[in-house]
């Protein structure tokens, strides 16, 4: 019973360090890199790509909307087509990176206020469609497990990998409590490992209210800018892997 542990890094910017990306890539199979959009600046996201390939794990694209003030969680009410070249655009700029190390890009998973976007409203999904199959139509995209914008990538022809959250509180409806409350996180480190190993082993998750929710996630995330997230990777990780659950990208 395999499944993908992944990570959003490559998030500093200049003298602006966000996390140590490598306490983390230990544990991970899989990696999601800025794009610039929202961070990661170009000698930084190198960097991040060679950590990743030193720690043999599948990189991804982690576009977002333009907004290095608000971290790339801020609505954004654009236009489709705009969307659609500012995705592809950000493709482009980590795929060169990737290329000069000698590999490329593997997946693709919107961050932030986009994230959310493209699981709710079909218009963004579409775009950010547009954007990957005109890039590489073998592209995955990963999307909330339970979202709308997943049946709407997968009608349109591309391989969609669903996805759950190990530090974040869902509502009964399969979305995620705000950031701005605050339950909106999962702190504990034993919490979040048990959580881990029930989405790997049942599918499920309990909301915040105490409805048990059906995922069924092809890969799990793990936030860097949680506190001690290394050591919390880990323990996910020997938690999944003590449960029988083999760890490794790729897992549809």
């Amino acid at each position: 019973m395999p499944i993908d542990l992944n990570g959003d890094l490559g998030e500093s910017y200049g003298r602006w360090q966000v996390v140590d990306d490598r306490a983390l890539m230990v544990a991970l199979s899989s990696v999601n890199l800025a794009c610039g959009f929202h961070a990661g600046d170009p000698s930084g996201l190198r960097l991040a790509v060679r950590a990743a390939l030193d720690h043999r794990l599948a990189i991804g694209a982690h576009p977002s909307y333009p907004d290095l003030r608000g971290f790339g969680r801020v609505a954004m009410a654009l236009p489709p087509e705009q969307v659609r070249d500012d995705v592809l655009y950000q493709l482009g700029a980590l795929q060169a990176l990737c290329h000069a190390e000698g590999e490329t890009i593997r997946h693709v998973k919107p961050h932030g206020a986009l994230y959310h976007a493209v699981a709710d409203d079909p218009a963004t999904a579409e775009a950010v469609g547009e954007a990957v199959a005109s890039f590489d139509v073998t592209l995955p995209v990963v999307v909330r497990s339970r979202s709308r914008g997943a049946e709407v990538l997968e009608e349109a022809g591309l391989q969609v990998l669903r996805e759950a959250f190990l530090d974040r509180q869902y509502r009964n409806d399969g979305r995620l409590v705000p950031r701005s409350r605050p339950d909106a996180l999962v702190t504990d480190p034993v919490e979040i490992a048990e959580r881990a190993v029930r989405l790997a082993t049942e599918g499920s998750v309990v909301a915040i209210d105490g409805t048990v929710l059906s995922l069924a996630p092809h890969t799990l995330c793990l936030h860097g800018d949680g506190r001690d997230a290394g050591a919390v990777a880990i323990r996910v990780r020997d938690a999944l892997e003590g449960a029988g659950v083999e760890v490794r990208a790729g897992t549809t």
